[in-house]
C-alpha cells in the first residue's frame, strides 16, 4: 500500500538535499473560478437532459459563445485550455443541426481528429450520451470494407482523419454526395498540431473539401478546437482558407498549480572535445517518478520518444524494485504502437487510480480522457508553450491541486527555458506557422483537385494567388491536360503521382525486415539518409532494429531485429548558395536578410550515443550521394569593419557557435522541431563576401519557419545569446553550442566569441538596448 502523504508532491521531489539545486524556477499558478453561462434557447432538449444527468449543469461562457457563433453559421475556433470542455462548443451545434425539426433535410457532420485513438474516444463520448438521432461511426483505416458502406449511405456524424478524406473520402466523393449535399459543420479537433509542411497540406485538403461541398451546395460552417495558442483567427483562417473568429477567453476552474524547472546536473563524463555531459532527462524522469509512486502521487510523464517512454518506466520499475517492490506494478508506459485493447486498459487503469506512474509519448497529450492527475513530468521541451500547457493540464483536471516539473533535455533551447522562466511563464504561446502557398504542396493538390473534379479559372480564388503560375508548369510536365472548360487530370496513376498528404518528396524508402520480408513502414525519401542510413537504430512499434543495408535505387532499407543500448544520430555537411533575397532589414553594421536559397547537404557519418547516459561512444563514416534542396532561409551579415573591431577572435568558430545556438532556440520563436531546420555558417561567404550565418527550412519549398525566424529575428537571437550565456559550462557543451548533427565534428567552435558576435549584431537591432 502506498505511503501517506505528508507534504507536497515538490517538497518530496526535494527531500534529497543535493535535488535542491536542481531546481531553477517554482512558478505557482493560482486557482481560477468557473463563470457558467445558459444553455442557447436552440439547444436540444434531450442534449441538455442526457449532459446533465453526466454532471453538466450549465455551459462555460466560452461554450456558450463559440457554439453561438457555429449556430449563426460563422466559423470559429475555440482556443481555451486543457480540460476547458472544448468538445461541447461544437457538440451543441453539430448535435442540433441533426435535430432541428425546421430544417427540410437532417443536416449531417463530419469531423477530423489527427489520430484514431482520438476520434475513437470522442465515438465513446458521443454514443455514452444516447442520442438516438444521432447516427456516429468512425471513417478510417480500420473501418472494415462492409462498414464503410453503411457510414456513407447511413451515419450523420462521420469522425475522420485528414489523410482519410485525401485519399478516401475526396477521390470517392460521388459516393458521399448525399452525406455532402446535408453538411452544415466540420469540426477540427487539436488544430494547432496542423503545423508546418504537415499543416500546409491539410490546409490544401480542407480547400479541396469545400470545392466539392460546393459542387453538391453545401456551404459548411467549420469550428476549430486548439489549445491555447497565438493568434488563434489568423492561423485558423489561414488553415481553412475563411474568415475564422476567435474565442479564447477561457471561463473553465481551474485548481491551483505548482510549476518547477529542473535542470539535471552536470556529470565527469565527457563528450565531443572534452565537452562536459549532464545527466539525461530520461534517467531523471524515471527516478522522480519512482519517488511520486512511492508517495502515492499519481503521476505521468511526458517523454519525447517511445523508446523514451519505455527507458523512463523501466527505470522507475528498478529503483521501485529496490524500495518498495509491490509498487513496481504501478507503472507502465504507454505510446502509440499498442494495440488499441491495451491502450484502453491502460487509460482505464489510470482513471481507477490502479495505475500511479505512466510514462507517455505525446499520445496522452491529445483529447483522450485522462482526468484527476496529481502531477506531470515533462521529460524534455516538448516542441511549443501550447504543448506545454496541454501536458501540464493532465494533472489537477478535477480541480484540485497539481505539480508540473519541466526536466531539461542537454540541449540549447532547454537550458535557455529553465533560466529564462519569463519565456515561458506570462508569455504568449506560439503562433500556428504553415505556408500553403508553397508550390511543392499546392502542385500536387491541384493534380489531386483536378482529378475529383475539373480546375476552372475561379478556383484560383480558393486555392491561393500562386495557382496561376503553378497551372501551365503542370500541363508542360504532362499532370493536367488544358481544355476550353479547364484543366483535367491526366488519369495517371494518382496513388503514384500525387504527393503523400505529408509532403514526401520521391519514392518513400520501404523499411523491411530482413529474412521475414515483413514490411516494418516508410520513410520519406527525403529525410531516408538521416534515419535508415546503414548502421542507424530504427524503432518500430517497441521493437528496435538495426539497418543493414539501404539502397536507394530501389528504394528500400533492410534491418534486423537487435536490442542497442545506444542511439544514432546522422552528421552531414551543407553547402549554401543564395538564389533570391525577398526581405531585407539593416541593423546598423548588421544585414537580417529573407529569400530563398539553394542547399546542398550530404551525410557523412553518424554518432552512437547511450541512451541512459548521453555518452558519446563512437562515429562511424558514411558513403552518401548529395542531395539538393531549394527552399527558404533567414540569414545575417556583419560587416568587416565592424567585425575587426571585435578584435583577435576564432572569427569561423564563433559564427559557427552563434549557428548551432540560434538552430535550437528558432522552436521557441516558429512551431517546428530542430530537425525541421538547418544552418550554416562561414567567416566568408561567396555570395555576400561577409560574415554570414544561415538557418534554412528543411522543407523543400519552405515551411514558414526561416519566415517567422526573420519576422522575431530581434528576439529570437536574443534569446540565442542568452542561452549561451546561462549555461555553466566553460567553453561550449550540448547545452549551448554543440549539435549532435554537425558535420564538422563541431569544429571548430567558440563560446566566448559567439557571444561578442551576437553582441555585436544586436548592438541596434529593435526593441531592447544590448551592449556592444
Amino acid at each position: 500500500m502506498a505511503a501517506q502523504r505528508s507534504s507536497s508532491p515538490l517538497d518530496r521531489l526535494l527531500a534529497g538535499p543535493a535535488r535542491r539545486d536542481r531546481i531553477t524556477h517554482v512558478e505557482s499558478v493560482p486557482a481560477r473560478a468557473g463563470r457558467r453561462g445558459r444553455w442557447p434557447a436552440w439547444s436540444p432538449g434531450l442534449l441538455v437532459d442526457r449532459l446533465a444527468a453526466a454532471g453538466v449543469p450549465a455551459p462555460w461562457e466560452h461554450q456558450v459563445s463559440a457554439a453561438e457563433h457555429a449556430h449563426a453559421g460563422r466559423s470559429v475556433i475555440i482556443a481555451t485550455g486543457t480540460a476547458s470542455g472544448k468538445s461541447l462548443a461544437y457538440l451543441l451545434p453539430a448535435v442540433s443541426t441533426i435535430y432541428d425539426e425546421s430544417a427540410a433535410r437532417e443536416g449531417t457532420v463530419l469531423y477530423l481528429a489527427p489520430t484514431k485513438a482520438l476520434a475513437a474516444d470522442q465515438l465513446r463520448a458521443l454514443r455514452a450520451l444516447r442520442l438516438t438521432r444521432v447516427r456516429a461511426a468512425t471513417y478510417d483505416g480500420d473501418t472494415p470494407r462492409d462498414e464503410r458502406t453503411w457510414v456513407r449511405q447511413h451515419a450523420n456524424y462521420v469522425l475522420t482523419n485528414p489523410d482519410m478524406l485525401h485519399r478516401s473520402l475526396l477521390p470517392g466523393h460521388a459516393r458521399w454526395s448525399a452525406f455532402l449535399r446535408r453538411l452544415r459543420y466540420v469540426v477540427i479537433d487539436e488544430a494547432h498540431g496542423y503545423r508546418g509542411v504537415f499543416g500546409s497540406h491539410v490546409a490544401q485538403i480542407l480547400r479541396r473539401l469545400r470545392r466539392i461541398c460546393a459542387r453538391y451546395g453545401a456551404d459548411p460552417t467549420f469550428v476549430l478546437a486548439s489549445a491555447t495558442t497565438s493568434e488563434p483567427a489568423a492561423a485558423a483562417t489561414r488553415l481553412t482558407g475563411l474568415d475564422v473568429i476567435a474565442v479564447d477567453d477561457d471561463a473553465s476552474p481551474r485548481g491551483e498549480a505548482t510549476f518547477a524547472l529542473w535542470e539535471p546536473p552536470l556529470t565527469d563524463l565527457r563528450g565531443e572535445h572534452g565537452a562536459p555531459v549532464r545527466r539525461t532527462a530520461t534517467a531523471e524522469a524515471g527516478d522522480l517518478l519512482a519517488d511520486l509512486v512511492v508517495e502515492g502521487v499519481q503521476t505521468l510523464a511526458f517523454v519525447r520518444s517511445r523508446r523514451g517512454a519505455e527507458s523512463v518506466a523501466l527505470s522507475a520499475k528498478r529503483a521501485l524494485h529496490e524500495v518498495t517492490p509491490e509498487l513496481a506494478g504501478q507503472v507502465a508506459a504507454y505510446r502509440a504502437g499498442y494495440l488499441p485493447e491495451e491502450r484502453r486498459a491502460l487509460e482505464s487503469a489510470l482513471r481507477s487510480r490502479s495505475l500511479v506512474g505512466l510514462a507517455s509519448t505525446n499520445a496522452l497529450e491529445l483529447g483522450v480522457d485522462v482526468s484527476g492527475l496529481d502531477a506531470v513530468l515533462v521529460c524534455g521541451w516538448p516542441g511549443t508553450r501550447a504543448s506545454l500547457w496541454q501536458q501540464a493540464g493532465r494533472a489537477g483536471r478535477s480541480g484540485q491541486s497539481a505539480l508540473t516539473v519541466l526536466i531539461a533535455r542537454d540541449d540549447p533551447l532547454d537550458t535557455f527555458l529553465v533560466h529564462h522562466p519569463e519565456a515561458i511563464f506570462g508569455t504568449p504561446v506560439e503562433a500556428t506557422v504553415l505556408d500553403p502557398d508553397n508550390p511543392y504542396v499546392l502542385g500536387p493538390h491541384l493534380c489531386a483537385a483536378a482529378s475529383e473534379l475539373p480546375l476552372t479559372e475561379r478556383d484560383a480564388e480558393l486555392f491561393g494567388p500562386a495557382t496561376a503560375e503553378l497551372l501551365p508548369d503542370l500541363v508542360r510536365r504532362g499532370l493536367l491536360r488544358r481544355r476550353p472548360a479547364g484543366w483535367y487530370w491526366t488519369r495517371r496513376d494518382r496513388a503514384t503521382d500525387l504527393a503523400d498528404i505529408r509532403g514526401a518528396g520521391g519514392d518513400p524508402v520501404q523499411v523491411v525486415e530482413a529474412g521475414t520480408g515483413r514490411l516494418l513502414g516508410t520513410v520519406d525519401e527525403s529525410s531516408a539518409h538521416g534515419t535508415v542510413h546503414e548502421g542507424a537504430v530504427y524503432l518500430h512499434q517497441g521493437e528496435s532494429f538495426i539497418v543493414q543495408t539501404l539502397d536507394l535505387d530501389d528504394p528500400v532499407a533492410l534491418v534486423e531485429p537487435a536490442d542497442p543500448d545506444y542511439s544514432t544520430t546522422a552528421r552531414d555537411v551543407t553547402d549554401i548558395s543564395i538564389v533570391e533575397p525577398l526581405r531585407s532589414a539593416t541593423w546598423g553594421e548588421a544585414t537580417l536578410c529573407f529569400g530563398t536559397v539553394e542547399v546542398t547537404q550530404q551525410v557523412v557519418a553518424y554518432q552512437m550515443r547511450r541512451l541512459q547516459t548521453g555518452e558519446m561512444i563512437g562515429e562511424k563514416p558514411l558513403d552518401l550521394p548529395p542531395r539538393t534542396l531549394r527552399t527558404r532561409a533567414v540569414w545575417w551579415t556583419l560587416s568587416a569593419d565592424r567585425l575587426e573591431a571585435l578584435g583577435d577572435m576564432d572569427v569561423a568558430g564563433a559564427a559557427h557557435a552563434a549557428e548551432h545556438a540560434s538552430i535550437g532556440l528558432l522552436p521557441l520563436f516558429a512551431t517546428c522541431d530542430r530537425g525541421d531546420i538547418g544552418g550554416v555558417s562561414t567567416a566568408l561567404h561567396p555570395d555576400t563576401g561577409l560574415l554570414t550565418v544561415f538557418v534554412y527550412d528543411g522543407h523543400e519549398g519552405g515551411a514558414g519557419f526561416a519566415e517567422r525566424g526573420y519576422a522575431d529575428a530581434a528576439a529570437w537571437l536574443r534569446a540565442t545569446r542568452d542561452a549561451i550565456a546561462s549555461c555553466e559550462c566553460a567553453s561550449g557543451c550540448p547545452s549551448c553550442i554543440q549539435s549532435p548533427k554537425c558535420g564538422n565534428g563541431n569544429d571548430p567552435l567558440d563560446k566566448s566569441g559567439a557571444l561578442a558576435l551576437l553582441a555585436a549584431l544586436l548592438h541596434e537591432a529593435p526593441g531592447p538596448a544590448t551592449a556592444p
